[in-house]
């Protein structure tokens, strides 16, 4: 049996268990959605199990109830396939006060909507590729969430933060090829872990974009459209821009075409866009509200534009973007974990946060990702311009700036500003 590696999730889908009839699982395929719930799972009924499958799915549409019988928490994996299953677990948390009943976890949004939105009954929990963190290439010296609560004496001058990394860039061209798939952090050899990335996407163009709404679809267009938003990643670009990008490479895919494609991967949780940050300001300017273009994880970007760790040290300029990629995702696992969410900001006159982590409360702290020790001047100087034309008397004063880099020392700048490895946080 392999071994479970522990996720930042965990503490937080047991409370969901604790007071939500059912708890809801969504993420990428591969991304351990399966085994962190069967950690707790007392019965389970999988769907997509072959020598099951044609019971199972005759039984969700003769009597669903049946599916639901076993000690609780009972796992419905990948729900999706039979929908109704939504409406069955509503009624049966609806009959009892009981929480923590069902865990349903899910790969694709379902095609069909479901009669009741489960309000009351379910808690959502969303589910991403591991972070350095928790795949143990992060020193963790640096807690996200210490630096909120310490940001009163960071703003007296105090040095509140300190760690090492010895992580260089040819370390994370490696982490970013890799991915966060459970099952590549697990193998010992390297060759085969890079293969992981190359495997998820190749069953998403060659099957999974057909299943998910029953449109089929041609995987040699899947590829090149991948390929196309890869070449945004990062990048504020609208769909024109994606387009655009096919064009240039003779496809004449139409808008439909794109759009349809695009779609069906935003339902398999392979796109994960970033959306923009609208705060007060004291000067007039106008925010752009396009969002940001991501992958869920940043080996599907490096597999859709076919590079390799040793491709990537020689384009800077697309390991730039790419570790962006990284940066976000581990910033959205790290900020969700401690009740936040991960936004970005630019305005007309080009000023903009790479990425503003905004919690629950209204804290929010300014961030910007740089690969080279050199550009960190440029990010801390931006980060104490934005910071200047916040409206703080309505918004607050940001918590912290910190420019996010890819290994080295963490440490607080004579200006306030922090400078943290990626390789050095935790949540």
């Amino acid at each position: 049996m392999a071994v479970y590696l522990p996720r930042i999730v965990d503490s937080d889908l047991d409370e969901r268990l604790s007071y939500a009839g059912a708890v809801v699982i969504r993420g990428p395929k591969w991304c351990g959605k399966t085994a962190t719930a069967l950690q707790r799972a007392k019965s389970t009924v999988f769907l997509q199990d072959p020598d099951e499958r044609t019971n199972n799915m005759a039984m969700a549409e003769a009597k669903p109830s049946l599916l639901l019988r076993g000690q609780r928490p009972r796992l419905i994996d990948e729900w999706q396939e039979a929908p109704q299953l939504w409406d069955a677990v509503r009624f049966a948390v609806d009959r009892s006060d009981e929480p923590g009943q069902f865990m349903l976890t899910g790969s694709a949004t379902p095609t069909v909507s479901p009669r009741h939105t489960g309000t009351g009954r379910f808690s959502f929990l969303d589910m991403r590729t591991m972070s350095l963190f928790e795949s143990g290439d992060s020193t963790g010296e640096v807690s996200l969430e210490n630096l909120f609560d310490s940001s009163d004496r960071a703003s007296e001058g105090e040095c509140s933060v300190e760690g090492h990394s010895k992580k260089d860039i040819e370390n994370l061209a490696y982490l970013i090829c890799r991915g966060g798939w459970p099952r590549a952090i697990t193998i010992a050899n390297k060759n085969a872990a890079l293969k992981m990335s190359r495997d998820y996407v190749s069953a998403i163009v060659e099957e999974d974009i057909s299943r998910v709404d029953g449109v089929n679809r041609n995987s040699q267009y899947a590829r090149l459209i991948m390929q196309a938003y890869a070449r945004c990643s990062a990048v504020q670009a609208d769909m024109a821009t994606v387009r655009g990008n096919l064009k240039m490479r003779g496809s004449g895919l139409s808008r439909e075409t794109v759009n349809s494609y695009i779609g069906a991967l935003r339902s398999l949780y392979v796109i994960e866009d970033l959306p923009t940050w609208t705060p007060s300001l004291h000067a007039k300017s106008r925010i752009t509200t396009t969002p940001v273009r991501f992958f869920t994880d940043p080996s599907i970007a490096a597999t859709a534009l076919g590079a390799s760790p040793q491709l990537l040290l020689r384009d800077m300029s697309t390991y730039g973007l790419l570790f962006e990629n990284l940066c976000v995702r581990d910033l959205r696992v790290y900020a969700e974990s401690i009740g936040g969410r991960v936004l970005h900001y630019r305005d007309n006159t080009g000023l903009e946060a790479d990425c503003v982590i905004v919690l629950d409360d209204g804290r929010y702290a300014l961030l910007e990702v740089k690969m080279s020790a050199s550009l960190i001047d440029e990010g801390a100087a931006n980060l104490k311009k934005l910071s200047n034309k916040i409206d703080t008397g309505i918004m607050g004063a940001s918590s912290f700036c910190t420019v996010v880099t890819p290994g080295g020392y963490a440490y607080q700048r004579d200006d306030g500003v922090l400078v943290i490895p990626i390789t050095c946080l935790r949540p």
